[in-house]
């Protein structure tokens, strides 16, 4: 008979494996810290949108609170690169000991399989532009892509030049990767010039083997899942689970329970600690991995969040960049945040308690505003009254 555990205690579970479950670093923030956030995450998914900072940045922040954002950078580039880029749940970086178990990812996507529709059908009608972009890459990178004629097309997936699509596809093959970044524009390079070469000549996994060690990185970061939260962590398909679970359950890597509440069986690391109590604090990122899988917030914080950036601004519920808030073991707030950098101003443009919130969610709220503010080295914040936590914040403010 499976184990029941109970709603609290598996929130609990779930923070502790995402790095909530101990206080912040005093003293200076260095890798040694990002190697440990890393280990527990397995990844760090990137996002365009630069409203508060870049998503990539946030994750450390609501963990490790300020931090130089240099610490990050370093480890993308260079001879001691920690990180790359890669699709795993969107475009995230990746610990480069991860490179091995992407490369059956890398080689269905040369076989145009497992990519957009009209991506796969590029590669399958322009093979020999791919393969003059591959040669400009390898002769000049690292390059960006603008840096080809007719590369600049018009932004986002319509407006792509046929360049700009010969780059994404040999990026999906694993042909070219990310060397670094300017602003936030990628410059090109041949894996073998950037991946750390132990890395890049190790052994390359069978895929069911590479589909059972990225769940068991899912389950450690997770502590306690579904099989679709699993899944849903490297963005795996029903095909590539086939069997992997049940594997992972013979081996003891996890332990099948039931959740009060929820209607799918989940499963527990083995080991996931079971905390009696969560002291966090934190503004979390859109793309957090504790909030990016939608239903999975729900589920564990009865939090139903929807990002609103693509509707428009009169229909919107809360705001255009919305932060969720957690104190303790809860989502207990939100807000609408903007980082106005030329007038060096942290704007929180609108606040929401979530039921049951606590009384002294504003003054928390706000403590960690100002750390956000000094972390992004703006002079000033100001508070707008909006919202039914708004008037609060705007007192203390």
């Amino acid at each position: 008979m499976k184990e029941t555990l109970p709603l609290p205690l598996v929130r609990r579970i779930a923070l502790a494996a995402q790095g909530f479950g101990e206080a912040r670093p005093t003293g200076e923030i260095n890798r040694r810290h990002l190697n440990r956030v890393l280990s527990r995450l397995g990844l760090l998914q990137i996002d365009s949108v630069s409203a508060v900072v870049r998503a990539h940045y946030m994750p450390l922040f609501s963990r490790l609170g300020p931090y130089p954002m240099a610490v990050l950078d370093d480890a993308a580039i260079g001879r001691k690169r920690r990180l790359f880029e890669y699709w795993a749940h969107e475009a995230s970086f990746l610990p480069v000991e991860t490179w091995p178990l992407m490369q059956w990812r890398m080689q269905r996507a040369a076989g145009n399989e497992g990519i957009y529709g009209g991506l796969a059908r590029f590669g399958r009608e322009r093979a020999s532009l791919i393969e003059e972009i591959y040669r400009h890459v390898a002769d000049r990178g690292p390059m960006a892509a603008s840096e080809i004629d007719g590369a600049k097309g018009s932004g986002g997936w319509w407006g792509w030049s046929d360049e700009k699509h010969a780059f994404e596809w040999l990026f999906w093959a694993g042909r070219i990767t990310t060397h670094s970044r300017r602003g936030f524009q990628r410059l090109y390079d041949l894996p073998e010039r950037v991946i750390p070469r132990d890395i890049f000549d190790a052994p390359v996994p069978a895929p069911a083997d590479a589909h059972r060690e990225l769940l068991r990185i899912s389950a450690r970061a997770l502590g306690i899942a579904t099989h679709s939260d699993l899944r849903d962590y490297f963005r795996l398909s029903p095909a590539d689970m086939k069997g992997r679970l049940e594997e992972l359950v013979e081996e003891g890597e996890l332990l099948p329970v039931a959740v009060r509440g929820w209607k799918q069986p989940a499963y527990l690391h083995k080991d996931a600690r079971l905390p009696r109590r969560i002291r966090a604090r934190a503004l979390l990122a859109p793309f957090d991995p504790l909030v990016f899988e939608r239903s999975r917030a729900e589920r564990l914080f009865d939090f139903r969040y929807r990002i609103e950036i693509y509707t428009p601004a009169e229909k919107r519920q809360y705001g255009y960049y919305v932060l969720p808030f957690l104190l303790g073991d809860t989502i207990v707030a939100r807000a609408d945040v903007k980082a106005d950098r030329p007038a060096g101003v942290l704007r929180v443009l609108a606040t929401y308690a979530e039921p049951g919130a606590p009384p002294e969610t504003a003054a928390e709220m706000l403590e960690e505003f100002r750390l956000m503010q000094a972390w992004l080295g703006l002079e000033r914040m100001e508070v707008v009254p909006k919202g039914d936590l708004g008037p609060a914040l705007a007192a203390l403010a």
